[in-house]
């Protein structure tokens, strides 16, 4: 919608100096009519909800209200006296009012309207933020003699009484807690409570109750970019940059865990008491699936796992006589889904850090395994429908699959498993690749 409107405007400038130069003249009166009638459009499209009003289309409304109010006041005013034609100031000003709507229209090419998968389930879903503070650790971020806050965002079935499984969510390196939202929300329709965390200072972005906000730590960014590149780390070095992460990962992801388990117990916030106590399941993206994995080894009560596109990084062992990985010599006993993007699937045979990953590792035999071929790795996110933009930019390339049958595809596995696993419902059938 935004480049094509981008597009419109273009057009219509172009065409209307083309105009202007043949006859000579400015024609300042029709030109302040195309722009009243220009924003009355924009409005009545809004009204009308063909544009859905956010705040992509909040510099491109201020742009047509000046100009709009510009002509007005200038129709009022009614001055007789022209200006001699010049085709200079004609060219000028077209390519400068391109270039502001190049501007105003940015929010809405980089994070396009779009129509997000629906809910599927019978529960309405409300949602609901909280910051808690883990006053047992110190931050070892930002304000270093402050404790550790980690923020929440609930996705829960609203207008009920019932209990349901608990669901925690862990975003990929760089992510944020929205990353999987049309997950969540599916999730919440159907039966479930998900809490999904901002690791802060792993997270690029999130905001505390108090209004805090903690940016991704550049220390933190610079281990994570050149871990991606060959040489940078030698593997034992690499090894404990992962140990690293994981604990500030699995701390937050425990700390979080218990603490709504607590308030299950004793807090009577509706949202805490809807929470079935005996049925928990973790899942993450990249990194945070990972965690999860990790989470499903450390935990007795975490009862179902789901993995999407991460390495097992629980499950490797740095050997200092071959420096080299090799997986665990240990069954991993938790049911556990693997959803795997093309960018990952590929690396599962490779003796690298996705050397617990491979599918004839033993100590994974229950483990169910999709493939979505053409997926790229954030392709198992929400963000190729966000913003296509920052999508194709951060993972190199546009992925050769359709982002709403993957996203939805996707959603409609992790339910099937959890159904499976935490309700005892339905069955768990589907395809190895998608």
């Amino acid at each position: 919608m935004g480049t094509l409107i981008l597009l419109i405007m273009i057009i219509f400038e172009i065409t209307f100096s083309i105009y202007c130069m043949g006859t000579k003249q400015h024609h300042k009166k029709l030109k302040n009519w195309f722009r009243i009638a220009i924003f009355i459009a924009f409005v009545t499209l809004t009204v009308t909800s063909v544009i859905e009003w956010s705040f992509r289309w909040f510099l491109l409304a201020i742009l047509l209200f000046i100009l709009a109010l510009k002509g007005t006041i200038s129709l009022i005013r009614n001055k007789n006296k022209t200006k001699p034609f010049s085709t200079f100031t004609v060219v000028w000003k077209t390519m400068l009012l391109s270039l502001v709507f190049v501007f105003a229209l940015a929010p809405a090419i980089v994070f396009p309207q779009y129509e997000s998968p629906k809910a599927t389930g019978k529960y309405e879903v409300a949602t609901a933020s909280s910051t808690y503070t883990d006053k047992s650790r110190i931050e070892e971020f930002g304000d270093k003699e402050q404790n550790r806050v980690v923020n929440v965002e609930f996705w829960y079935p609203k207008n009920t009484d019932g209990n349901y499984p608990l669901l925690v969510f862990s975003h990929g390196a760089f992510g944020i807690k929205a990353s999987n939202t049309s997950t969540y929300e599916k999730l919440a329709s159907e039966g479930y409570v998900v809490c999904s965390i901002d690791h802060p200072y792993h997270s690029f972005y999130t905001r505390s109750e108090d209004g805090t906000v903690a940016l991704i730590n550049m220390d933190y960014n610079r281990e994570v970019n050149n871990a991606n590149k060959d040489g940078n780390y030698t593997k034992e070095e690499f090894y404990g940059l992962i140990q690293k992460w994981m604990k500030l990962r699995t701390d937050d992801m425990n700390f979080v865990i218990d603490t709504i388990l607590t308030k299950a117990s004793s807090d009577n916030n509706p949202i805490y008491q809807l929470i079935d106590p005996d049925k928990i399941g973790v899942f993450g993206h990249s990194m945070g699936g990972a965690a999860s994995v990790w989470l499903g080894r450390e935990r007795d009560d975490i009862d179902a796992v789901v993995n999407i596109d991460a390495p097992f990084f629980s499950e490797l062992v740095y050997q200092k006589d071959i420096d080299d990985f090799v997986p665990k010599d240990e069954d991993f006993t938790i049911p556990l889904l693997n959803i795997y993007s093309d960018d990952v699937w590929r690396q599962l045979g490779s003796n690298s850090t996705y050397v617990a990953n491979k599918l004839d590792n033993n100590h994974f035999k229950e483990a169910y395994t999709v493939h979505f071929q053409g997926a790229k790795h954030l392709s198992l996110t929400d963000l190729p429908l966000v913003s296509p933009i920052l999508a194709n930019t951060l993972q190199g390339g546009k992925a050769d699959i359709d982002p709403n049958y993957c996203i939805e595809t996707e959603n409609e596995l992790i339910l099937k498993f959890f159904d499976y696993q935490l309700k005892g419902i339905g069955e768990l059938d589907y395809k190895e690749t998608y």
